[in-house]
Formats: structure tokens, sequence, C-alpha cells
């Protein structure tokens, strides 16, 4: 964790490993929560841009099986200020092996840290990190 704000980075730390945890259990009632309610929130995936808090929420309903498993390897957050902070993610997928990163800006609205935009993508041609 790093920033002007300690506080607000360990706040928005804490919404991710909430996040991840919802993630992992496919609980897309929290996952649809942790979005922020509006048409600008905006997720850019592996395979999939969807604009608008619909659009995300239609894709997790429509993705079998849900995220596929992985585990984290790095969360760093930076707060900018005290309603805005940047989290990154590295993980690797443990079906395969391969390498991933996630940024997500969340910001703090009157129900809480939401995310307002996300990005998620595997790295190319990076080796299998299973150990």
């Amino acid at each position: 964790m790093a920033g002007p704000e300690p506080d607000v980075a360990a706040e928005v730390t804490a919404a991710v490993d909430a996040y991840e945890a919802a993630l992992a259990a496919n609980d897309l009632d929290a996952l649809d929560r942790f979005f922020w309610a509006s048409p600008e929130v905006v997720r850019l995936g592996v395979s999939e841009n969807l604009y608008g808090a619909a659009a995300i929420a239609a894709f997790r309903q429509g993705r079998v099986g849900g995220a596929p498993p992985r585990t984290r390897t790095r969360t760093h957050v930076v707060a900018l200020g005290p309603d805005v902070a940047v989290a990154h993610v590295e993980f690797v997928r443990t079906d395969t092996g391969r390498a991933g990163r996630q940024s997500q800006t969340w910001i703090r609205t009157g129900d809480g840290w939401r995310v307002a935009s996300a990005h998620v993508s595997l790295l190319q041609g990076a080796p299998d990190q299973r150990g």
C-alpha cells in the first residue's frame, strides 16, 4: 500500500480482498455490487469490452462456471485522494498456469467503494507459472 492516504489504501485493499473472495466463490450478487451502478462503468476483459453496469452483470450471468480459478501473486493499492484509489493485482490462473494482471479504479460512493473502471489481461507468451 502506498500513497498520500494510507487509511484509504487500507479500505480499498480490504475491498479488493472481498472482491477476490466473491470472484473465487462466483458470488454474482456480490460481484455486481462491487461495480459502480452506472452506465459509465467500464470493464475491459481478456476477450470482452463491457460498458455499463448492465453489460457487466449480463457477462457474469452468462459465464458458465464463473471466473477461471486463480492465485494472486501481488496486490498493490495506491490512494490518489480521499475518494479514489487504483488497485493492481497480479495473478496466476491455477488451471493453465497463465500469468495475468488486473487494474481497477475504485471510487467512494454513497454505497461504499465501487469499481469505476477495470482491465483484466493475460501476459502474452508468459511461461507456465505453476510450481
